[in-house]
């Protein structure tokens, strides 16, 4: 009986350690959400200025062609995978993943994955790799972006592929993350609004209007790639946040019920004892 005892304790000190560490993680999670959320509201009103932009070369012009929207000739699809550096986030890792495998069934492609997971999950599936250069999301700013951007439109000219797609999570609210694959390029339904009408063009561009736009795009795709960057970081901390709290929730419900056995044990063997005492008085 004294031996129960012994290792429901110790099991009830090791769980409460194992909370305090889940309750710190949860708080470092809340306090770096809060920040990546912010940075992911500030950068979106700088993609939408830049996507208003190309829209408005596009639709002043209507013999407009460039190589960033035109149909393209290669089947071969260039994938953006960005997912976290570290696990114990639930299941934002995995779901992501999922994501990827439906989209790439049956599909020649080569991936450029951001983030120790991401990098790690397609070196072991033995996937066809762009750049190793990008594998940790948390150190990702706005000149990595650059760089990834420069990096894929360089090879979206040479034909090295023919079309590029963004993984990443989406951050919808403090429950809810979704994984999502986006379009990148080739942008071809700017000048599709539905306007039967011609727009006459109103702007002169210098040296000329295809010449802006393929100059703009490498900035779009950054930017794409930085706000994704910033919504996935903030859905991993939420996921973080989540499975941390419940980790902790799940922890102090453990705790009660091993204090419970522990009070049931005590409580036998004082009975016990006062059993044998009592009986050895008896026969005395």
């Amino acid at each position: 009986m004294a031996a129960n005892m012994k290792a429901v304790k110790l099991r009830i000190k090791s769980v409460q350690s194992t909370m305090q560490i889940t309750k710190a993680m949860e708080l470092v999670a809340s306090s770096k959400l809060r920040r990546a959320k912010e940075r992911s509201d500030n950068c979106r009103p700088y993609f939408k200025e830049l996507f208003g932009t190309l829209k408005g070369i596009a639709e002043g012009n209507t013999d407009f062609q460039s190589v960033y929207s035109s149909v393209p000739a290669q089947e071969k699809v260039c994938y953006v995978v960005i997912a976290g550096d570290r696990g114990l986030a639930g299941g934002y890792n995995s779901n992501l993943f999922k994501c990827v495998d439906a989209e790439t069934v049956g599909r020649d492609f080569e991936v450029l994955p951001i983030g120790k997971k991401s990098l790690d999950y397609f070196k072991r599936h033995k996937a066809e790799i762009l750049t190793e250069n990008f594998a940790e999301v948390a150190s990702i700013g706005v000149g990595d972006c650059f760089e990834i951007a420069n990096i894929l439109c360089k090879e979206f000219k040479n034909q090295t592929f023919g079309s590029i797609k963004l993984v990443y999570t989406e951050f919808v609210s403090m429950l809810s993350q979704q994984p999502h694959c986006i379009p990148v390029l080739p942008i071809s339904d700017l000048d599709d609004d539905g306007q039967d009408e011609p727009v006459r063009d109103l702007i002169l561009y210098e040296p000329d209007s295809i010449e802006v736009f393929d100059a703009i795009v490498p900035e779009y795709v950054a930017g794409v790639i930085y706000g994704a960057v910033c919504d996935s970081i903030a859905s991993e901390q939420a996921a973080r946040r989540t499975a941390m709290e419940s980790a902790t929730s799940n922890a102090e419900e453990m705790i009660n019920t091993l204090n419970l056995h522990y009070n049931r044990a005590r409580q036998a063997s004082i009975t016990q004892e006062i059993t044998e005492i009592v009986g050895g008085a008896e026969g005395v």
